[in-house]
């Protein structure tokens, strides 16, 4: 096991020690040990090779048996036997809003509640308001947190759904008896939560095709089996469907199933406005529905249909009926953004408070991937349960900043972090002092704990906006896509209020956010208001969210010109003066 799988053991077990009722201060040891590890700048491996474990800070002689039985195994019996201890259920209920292990504990003890369903039906009853600690609030809050799992419970997030889907589809790429193949669908255009996966197949031997589809190894289970449909469970509980259509028909069933059903509708109708008749088998000459294919249309691609219903060719992205069609009847729309496109982020977080990597670690991988640039932006004070930082210690990071980018030009590298912060957005104003934000290259600020009241989230938002050291407001509503809800927020005042200062909003591209949501980009753009496309980094692999990102900002209708982070470092480095310059 590496460190990162290691330190999601020990934080696991310090999580069911809390709900046995553990001493406070075992528990906090296992969560402190897996933060140490995470900070490690070399292989975890390497470390327990030399025996090095004992001089590792909180890393007691328990931990050091623990920790090496897991390196050397990838097992630990103890940690085993604890899960085994522990009803599974009440683990689920740490899902909820508002239950943490001690209310889960509570729960346990006195009402005997094991699962999400007893507890529902407790709430219900009314029983759970009645603990000490809980109250008809927390009740309220339980209920509809059960409610909001349960309406979400058959959707998938966007990245869960890629990550099954592409390993199939490049399967399917390389089979002999398939000539084109594509995801269709949700998961084609790119939205943020999709309830399945649809795959396209063009073969002449569709049973093969079909026989190769449902033994894949990331298959779990097969609903049906038909001669040029299927369908299956894959990881997670995904349902993906294969169709398998003739090469002739191909591009006209990847337009039709990969939607929107409100796009095609539109389509359908422009077809026979123009005498014609649109399906998932063809464009035909007819005035009525048919398949004939003496009646069809040639066309071997999506634009060519596109071309042939007088229309530019419309990105899967774009295709859900909010203006696409009309743009596309003026011409050929703008080049929306690439990820290839991106230089760098402005919005990621180190070990200085809870990231994974060190500044040096994190400087060698950006590098190495190619990027420009890599602004560092660790939490500020009042996200103390961030290890957010004291004006003190965000000096010391700019020294160290320095330190590491001399070294990166030593090296003859043109890379650079760039020093900064995520300012949290209080009641009464900004979290650090305006000489020390004067003192960074990037600003975030955003809103972690949000009121209750619409008008004053809003408020908050748009007087950080008009801050002249601020560039740029993070993830606006804070919404946890299947988990939690945006905070209450007027998106179009504050967008006006960034229109008008220049301030940049981010488009959040951790998975779970996606925020600013898609459907509002079209209006910020219209206003003038600039996106910077952010993962958010806490680790090494989130670099790979920026994909994700632009294929949400693509959604949003945004080019390269619209995106911050596509500028090269200098052209950057003169952006985040104007905002200071008060232009």
């Amino acid at each position: 096991m590496d460190k990162e799988q290691v330190a999601e053991i020990l934080s696991e077990i310090g999580v069911l020690l809390e709900l046995k009722g553990e001493n406070p201060f075992k528990t906090r040891a296992y969560q402190n040990a897996a933060r140490a590890l995470e900070g490690l700048s070399e292989p975890l491996e390497k470390v327990v090779a030399e025996g090095r474990l004992g001089g590792i800070k909180g890393v007691g002689e328990a931990l050091r048996e623990k920790i090496t039985t897991l390196v050397t195994t990838g097992r630990l019996p103890y940690y085993e036997e604890l899960r085994a201890s522990i009803p599974p259920g009440l683990v689920e209920m740490l899902n909820l809003p508002g239950v943490g292990p001690k209310k889960v504990k509570a729960l346990w003890e006195r009402l005997g509640i094991t699962s999400v369903e007893q507890l529902e039906l407790a709430c219900r009853e009314g029983k759970v308001a009645t603990l000490d600690g809980f109250g008809e609030k927390t009740q309220t809050k339980i209920l509809e947190g059960i409610q909001f799992r349960r309406q979400y419970a058959a959707r998938h997030l966007l990245s869960d759904a890629l990550s099954v889907a592409e390993p199939i589809l490049e399967n399917l790429r390389g089979h002999p008896d398939v000539i084109r193949c594509s995801t269709a669908g949700s998961v084609r255009r790119f939205k943020e939560v999709i309830g399945d996966v649809d795959f396209l197949v063009s073969s002449r031997a569709p049973a093969t095709v079909i026989d190769y589809f449902t033994g894949q190894e990331g298959v779990l289970s097969v609903s049906a089996k038909g001669d040029t449909k299927a369908s299956v469970i894959l990881a997670g509980g995904i349902q993906a469907d294969l169709r398998v259509v003739s090469d002739a028909e191909y591009p006209f069933a990847l337009a039709y199933f990969t939607g929107s059903k409100e796009h095609n509708i539109v389509m359908r109708q422009r077809a026979i406005q123009r005498g014609l008749r649109l399906n998932e088998y063809g464009l035909f000459r007819s005035s009525e529905e048919t398949r004939d294919p003496t009646l069809r249309v040639p066309c071997h691609t999506e634009e060519e249909i596109f071309a042939a219903l007088g229309l530019a060719y419309i990105p899967p992205e774009l295709r859900e009926d909010k203006g696409e069609i009309a743009a596309a009847e003026e011409g050929p729309l703008p080049r929306l953004v690439e990820w290839t496109d991106l230089k760098g982020s402005l919005h990621n977080h180190s070990n200085w408070s809870d990231g994974r990597h060190s500044l040096e670690e994190i400087a060698g991988h950006m590098r190495d991937l190619g990027l420009s640039y890599w602004a560092i932006t660790d939490h500020s004070r009042a996200s103390f349960q961030a290890n957010g930082l004291t004006a003190e210690r965000v000096r010391e990071q700019i020294g160290a900043i320095r330190r590491v980018n001399e070294a990166c030009a030593e090296e003859g590298s043109d890379f650079r972090l760039l020093p900064g912060i995520e300012v949290d957005i209080l009641r009464d104003g900004l979290d650090l002092p305006d000489d020390l934000l004067a003192e960074l290259d990037v600003v975030v600020a955003s809103l972690h704990v949000a009121g209750g009241d619409e008008a004053d989230n809003t408020r908050r938002l748009i007087r950080a906006a008009e801050h002249p050291l601020v560039h740029i407001l993070g993830h606006l509503t804070g919404r946890l896509l299947l988990q939690r809800e945006p905070y209450r927020v007027n998106q179009t005042a504050v967008i006006d209020a960034c229109a008008e200062t220049g301030t940049w909003i981010e488009l959040n591209c951790n998975p779970r956010r996606f925020d600013l949501d898609w459907r509002l980009w079209h209006y910020a753009r219209s206003k003038g208001v600039k996106c910077v496309i952010n993962p958010d980094a806490h680790r090494h692999e989130h670099v790979g969210f920026l994909r994700l990102g632009a294929g949400v900002a693509r959604k949003g209708g945004l080019t390269k010109g619209d995106v911050v982070n596509t500028l090269p470092l200098e052209q950057l480095r003169k952006e985040l003066a104007r905002k200071r310059a008060g232009r």
